[in-house]
């Protein structure tokens, strides 16, 4: 392996005003785009896969389910490793072997979708996304922290912001590549055009996509100013923590086996009542997963206060509730975006078409780019002036990009000008945040709650751009929970790092909830799920900035960001 030079993590959070390597920078943020690049191509995947083997649409959802529940095994069997064999795996392979490894992983997944389309089965497309996200999810083990350790710890969530910024980028364009690689257009994707698409087509998309895992592994290997970043901390014994995550997850299987099964059952002859029963069958069954994990962790960290030997990092409280937040984060995140076709299909939202919606459905991702955008610029040594500056500039080139990109794909922007006011808006809030984690969390929190309750009791285009907004206020949460949630952390922080990895399991669950919900009280009100979770992660934000405190950590002082 070249340039092997192994860390400890007290060099790395000691290091004061340590300047940025942005030749590792440049080189890791090439994964960060693949998550977004392939998480949201499965937008365009799922109407393909429900008209092919004609499946209803919560059987479709169950591409995203495989693949965010893979991370959640990831970084389980990642820390199980740990646990029994003494030995942090992705600490002794160093955060660059184990992307390396991460991306042939995924490789492995690509081969193995294209083996299941060759056999027909949607099965075996299941499987092939689950490993392709397994493979994500070691990769995302290491990259946080590695992005973080890059360079001053006071900046590291500036760093993770960029790779943010990129992996927006990928799933803006995502949804358009694999649009323009299946059916040769990015109009609206028709059962006509569905079902004259060629399986030779589907193979050749997932062999480039497998050429790609192994390039960017090979470009990773071989960078030469990448250092290993392997750690020489002994794993501390957390067989408490690990016995509690195996209860969990023999747990969650019990409550996912019957959400699974039903797959099999055909709606589309159904009578009203029937499809009624069997989404509240469904959604029974997926509240009991999402009360195991708040339990579950809840309970974990109170038993770990009182006696701390055995939970590894589960004996902070910040983990814990950052892990919280993360689920809560992600589980927004997606469920606001995957309801908002249907959402735009009622009357008092324009009763528009599933293409004709495409273009709010890209603002909205494109938020998350505009924000992330915004977040990365404190990443690169400049001026004040020249930061301020550009942290006004890089959001409304962001917008102009997002125009660009749906007018590209012939789609009307004209509804979109105004959203601009909103964009001004996160630009006005990050000023005021003023880059510092538990700042930026706690307005962007209170903003994307305003945001639902206003869209919640209003209709029209206000709603929709209060809904819309959401993807701006979500944008930069990601690398403000990490950071705040692995600071202080120590010899904890890869195994605080799998452990946040894991809950992004909440992508998997929050969203059929509100789904499920719309039917009971409609897709509009069902907004109330997303007005739930922005208080949750304003309510971290507090609670967290006060944890900290008590252990010497001060976000709100630059130089002490991270204060072990």
């Amino acid at each position: 392996m070249p340039s092997e030079q192994k860390v400890h993590l007290e060099d790395i959070h000691k290091s004061g005003h340590t300047p940025t390597n942005y030749g590792a920078l440049g080189t890791l943020i090439t994964v960060f785009f693949f998550w977004g690049f392939i998480a949201a191509g499965n937008s365009v995947f799922i109407p393909f896969c429900k008209h092919f083997f004609h499946l209803d649409q919560f059987q479709s959802q169950l591409i995203d389910f495989a693949f965010y529940t893979a991370y959640y095994i990831g970084a389980l069997a990642l820390f199980a490793y740990g646990a029994f064999g003494g030995k942090d795996l992705v600490g002794k392979w160093g955060y660059k072997r184990s992307i390396v490894y991460g991306l042939l992983f995924s490789a492995l997944g690509a081969a193995a979708m294209i083996i299941a389309v060759n056999a027909n089965t949607f099965a075996g497309m299941l499987v092939g996304l689950f490993i392709v996200a397994l493979g994500f999810s070691l990769q995302q083990t290491a990259a946080q922290p590695f992005a973080i350790s890059l360079g001053d710890p006071s900046t590291g969530t500036s760093r993770v912001n960029l790779g943010g910024g990129v992996n927006s980028f990928g799933t803006t364009i995502g949804p358009i590549v694999v649009a323009i690689a299946l059916f040769g257009t990015t109009a609206a994707i028709t059962d006509e055009k569905i079902a004259a698409l060629s399986l030779s087509k589907v193979i050749v998309l997932y062999s480039c996509v497998g050429a790609l895992f192994i390039g960017a592994a090979a470009l990773f290997y071989f960078a030469k100013k990448v250092p290993a970043g392997i750690l020489m901390e002994k794993t501390e014994n957390a067989n408490k923590a690990l016995y509690t995550l195996l209860i969990m997850t023999g747990l969650l299987v019990i409550m996912f086996a019957p959400v699974f099964n039903s797959y099999k059952t055909d709606l589309s002859m159904s009578s009203d009542a029937e499809k009624h029963a069997m989404n509240a069958y469904r959604m029974k069954w997926l509240l009991g997963a999402m009360g195991i994990v708040v339990i579950g962790l809840l309970s974990a960290n109170l038993r770990a206060r009182k006696n701390s030997a055995g939970w590894g990092a589960m004996q902070y409280p910040q983990l814990v509730l950052g892990m919280l937040a993360i689920f809560v984060y992600v589980g927004v995140e997606v469920a606001i975006g995957s309801n908002l076709s249907e959402l735009m299909k009622q009357k008092e939202f324009g009763g528009f078409q599933s293409s004709e919606a495409a273009p709010y459905i890209s603002m909205y991702w494109g938020g998350l780019m505009i924000g992330r955008w915004t977040g990365a610029v404190s990443a690169f040594k400049l001026s004040n002036k020249m930061k301020m500056l550009l942290q006004f500039i890089a959001p409304l080139v962001g917008f102009i990009v997002i125009l660009s990109v749906n007018k590209v794909a012939d789609y009307d922007i004209k509804p979109l000008y105004y959203y601009i006011v909103c964009v001004l808006i996160q630009i006005a809030a990050f000023y005021i945040s003023r880059n510092k984690p538990a700042r930026t969390l706690m307005i962007y929190g209170l903003l994307g709650l305003t945001a639902m309750v206003i869209g919640t009791q209003t209709t029209g285009l206000v709603a929709t751009y209060a809904f819309l907004s959401g993807g701006l206020f979500c944008s930069i949460m990601w690398p403000s929970i990490f950071s705040l949630s692995i600071a202080g952390l120590g010899k904890y922080t890869t195994q605080g790092s799998a452990f946040l990895i894991m809950m992004i399991l909440g992508g998997g669950i929050i969203p059929p909830i509100q789904g499920k919900l719309s039917d009971v009280i409609g897709i509009h009100q069902s907004y109330w799920v997303p007005v739930v979770c922005f208080a949750y992660l304003a309510f971290f934000a507090v609670a967290v900035k006060g944890i900290l405190k008590k252990q010497g950590i001060n976000y709100d002082i630059t130089d002490n960001a991270v204060g072990h």
